[in-house]
């Protein structure tokens, strides 16, 4: 792997280097990020392929840094004079700074949270094809009333070299798969979807045995005879009970966003000058862990080639921590975290969150549903939006049933969760002893960029929060 982000190329690890001590010599920090990679997309649909795709990219994103400012150029011609010309570029960034202080480089790690394989290259592309035709069967042999199946494989392989000032060299090989299954019911003239997926950086393997898929399978028809059978939610303030795993994506979104450390440092999250303060709940406490093995928003290293970590956030309601790149950390004086993230060569780094979760408490999940006397369980979620300065959110929920007297009744359907996150956190009532990471399946999206991310919760309950729905 070592020199793979260089074959077939003109450009060799040496000139390499050579650019690189020139063009950050008066910069406070910076790195040459060069990547390479491929991958795959298969969609069955409507009892066919649909869709396979193959692609490679190739590039190289150069960053220099003073002070507060960042020059930025990136490009896919991998030669000496390409890499020359970015380099004349963003070298204005140090123009009138005279005395750069440059920051430390990254500590090495000799911890792997996944192995160095090719997903793609293993099964070939003929038993792919072939799975997916098992899997629409096996969901349309499911229930009389499946008239549509999607299923989807994709698979990447990311390797990457950073290379920065003084001959420090990081790299990284990043396998990532994703399995994902809808399904669409019928009866008496209304259609519904169920979906469900899995993924992490991993191989196929992991996730097309029998086993796996047809879990996977099962849950997207459960969903969708789940909907089939909702009735319009209804709308008001009420208690909620959150589901374990995938809803932890409303925490996500509407406190996790807040506590990364470019928000903070410019003031603009609704969190920001609240260090040591209470923000939430006792007993709630949430993590960023970007070292959780084989997780889809684990890391080895982040794309600035800090070793990712455990950061703890909130600490028994405490704001302990934010998540911090290299520049939000120096000019906060802080240390890095292993949260500098970027989509990929083309994109600047910034900090983004891993795996972000709220720990475990001490209450049986259904004691926490025995005191919901008349609200919602939500058990899963899909889009929402969130403003990072107030943390007001809207959250549409995907799976939610109507509880009375601790009794989970009739599924809804239109329910949006309304609120924000500073007030949802300081709303827990309950923590549940069912902690657990959603599936594989989370994307983040954040100033253009998306990254692969993981989530998770215990079951929730929250008092008062206000619910959007149809019913009359």
């Amino acid at each position: 792997m070592a020199d793979f982000v260089f074959d077939d190329s003109e450009l060799n690890a040496q000139q390499a280097q050579r650019l690189v001590d020139a063009t950050l010599k008066n910069a406070d920090d910076g790195e040459l990020f060069m990547e390479r990679g491929a991958s795959e997309a298969l969609t069955f649909d409507d009892g066919r392929l649909k869709t396979a795709s193959f692609d490679t990219t190739r590039g190289f994103g150069l960053r220099c840094v003073a002070g507060e400012t960042t020059g930025f150029a990136q490009g896919t011609d991998m030669t000496v004079a390409a890499l020359t010309r970015a380099a004349s570029a963003v070298s204005l960034a140090t123009s009138g700074h005279a005395t750069p202080v440059q920051s430390a480089t990254p500590p090495r790690t000799n911890i792997r949270l996944y192995p160095d394989i090719d997903p793609i290259a293993d099964p070939l592309f003929a038993p792919k094809v072939e799975l997916l035709e098992e899997i629409d069967a096996y969901c349309r042999a499911a229930d009389p009333l499946v008239v549509q199946v999607s299923v989807s494989l994709s698979a990447t392989r990311r390797t990457i070299a950073i290379l920065r000032a003084g001959g420090e060299r990081y790299d990284d090989a990043r396998p990532l798969v994703r399995l994902s299954i809808s399904v669409t019911l019928e009866k008496d003239g209304r259609r519904e979807n169920g979906y469900a997926g899995s993924g992490g950086r991993a191989s196929y393997d992991n996730y097309i045995a029998p086993e796996q898929w047809k879990a996977v399978a099962d849950e997207a028809v459960r969903g969708a005879r789940v909907n089939l059978r909702a009735v319009p939610a209804p709308a008001g303030m009420m208690d909620v009970v959150l589901g374990p795993g995938w809803p932890g994506v409303l925490l996500h979104e509407a406190i996790g966003h807040g506590l990364e450390g470019d928000f903070n440092r410019k003031g603009t999250s609704a969190f920001a000058n609240m260090m040591g303060e209470r923000i939430a709940a006792p007993g709630v406490t949430i993590i960023d862990d970007g070292a959780l093995e084989g997780r889809r928003g684990s890391l080895n290293i982040d794309d600035e080639g800090t070793p990712t970590q455990r950061t703890v956030l909130v600490e028994d309601g405490i704001l302990k921590g934010f998540m911090q790149d290299r520049l939000n950390a120096r000019l906060m004086g802080k240390a890095a975290t292993g949260n500098g993230r970027r989509e990929d060569f083309a994109h600047a780094p910034m900090p983004r969150m891993t795996n972000t979760f709220m720990t475990a408490g001490n209450m049986p999940p259904e004691e926490i549903l025995a005191e919901l006397k008349d609200g919602l369980y939500a058990t899963n979620f899909g889009g929402g939006q969130v403003d990072i300065t107030s943390g007001k959110f809207v959250f549409q929920c995907t799976e939610a049933y109507r509880v009375r007297d601790g009794k989970i009744e009739e599924p809804v359907k239109g329910a949006t969760l309304i609120g924000d996150g500073p007030t949802v956190l300081t709303q827990i009532r309950h923590i549940g002893n069912d902690m657990k990471l959603d599936p594989g399946i989370g994307v983040c999206g954040k100033a253009g960029q998306s990254v692969p991310v993981g989530v998770g919760q215990p079951t929730l309950y929250i008092d008062n929060i206000t619910i959007g729905g149809s019913a009359i």
